[in-house]
């Protein structure tokens, strides 16, 4: 089974102003990211607004990501949902569609045991063949639940589909302790840009980033230095992204990659689903001249 590496781009759900997805404006951020040079496509994710989409819109989100994509890299679906029946129609959704794998993100809500995490799991992983790929993603700040090294290692020592872990709290240590599962060969991949270069430099896979879709060619820049192992051009590079980051990031980063995407002519809108809040007009104002003025296109010391 393959893993995912280098970055992989949650990307933002187009609405239209009737507020219906806007597919076409899919397409076109699709084929973005893409061009952008980066390695996966990971729709109806936290920044596609996923809890806010019915089953059949993240169903029709993904089958057009995965034909317009075409097999030029990997599409991994998002099948977590507020309830273990949607997730795992999702799931078996996801292999039906032909996608190469999915992520599903712990529970929401509603606080459970150690042991309850690994029956979820367990579920959703033995719903798919054993030959399809299931990444763990922990996010606590948003859901509540938290997976840690144990729950990981024994989700995966039940089911051999289960190969890695999204991870994102910035949390070095449990990063790196969830390195160790199944003896070392666990995929690791942060959900903090900032940790891109630090979680690669000490064995892990990549990154999961919306901002990527805002500013591919940094992304793309910074995991073609991590493979060349060159140490300061890492550095370089993951200084410059993070300072974009901190722009992207100071209102609802969720409404501000809409703008820009918008704003670039990607997508056609960035209308938000109710209840996330759209950026004011002065503070797209302020979004679009901070970039600018930090040449937000421009690769620097390379």
């Amino acid at each position: 089974m393959n893993k995912l590496f280098g970055t992989v781009v949650p990307i933002i759900t187009p609405f239209d102003n009737q507020d219906h997805v806007d597919l076409e404006s899919l397409e076109n951020l699709t084929e973005h990211v893409i061009q952008g040079g980066l390695q996966c496509i990971y729709p109806c994710g936290t920044t596609g607004e996923m809890l806010l989409l019915s089953v059949d819109e993240r169903k029709a989100i993904l089958e057009t990501v995965i034909r317009k994509t075409a097999g030029r890299i990997p599409v991994f679906a998002h099948a977590g949902a507020m309830t273990l029946k949607d997730t795992l129609d999702l799931a078996g959704h996801a292999v039906k569609a032909g996608a190469d794998g999915i992520g599903v993100v712990t529970p929401s809500y509603f606080k459970l045991s150690d042991q309850g995490l690994v029956d979820f799991y367990t579920t959703v992983a033995h719903s798919v063949p054993d030959d399809f790929p299931v990444y763990l993603y922990g996010i606590p700040q948003n859901s509540v639940n938290d997976i840690n090294e144990n729950v990981a290692q024994e989700i995966a020592s039940r089911c051999k589909n289960v190969i890695g872990i999204k991870y994102s709290f910035p949390d070095m240590t449990l990063i790196q302790k969830f390195m160790l599962v199944n003896k070392g060969t666990f995929s690791v991949l942060v959900g903090p840009d900032h940790l891109f270069h630090a979680v690669c430099a000490v064995g892990g896979d990549g990154t999961v980033s919306g901002n990527s879709m805002v500013i591919p060619e940094h992304y793309a820049a910074l995991w073609k230095a991590i493979q060349a192992n060159d140490k300061d051009l890492c550095i370089r590079l993951q200084r410059r992204t993070n300072i974009l980051n901190g722009i992207l990031c100071a209102k609802n980063n969720i409404s501000a990659y809409k703008v820009v995407l918008r704003e670039e002519g990607i997508i056609r809108t960035s209308k938000m689903r109710a209840p996330m809040e759209a950026l004011s007009a002065s503070d797209e104002a302020i979004l679009m001249a901070a970039l600018k003025e930090n040449h937000y296109r421009e690769i620097v010391g390379i």
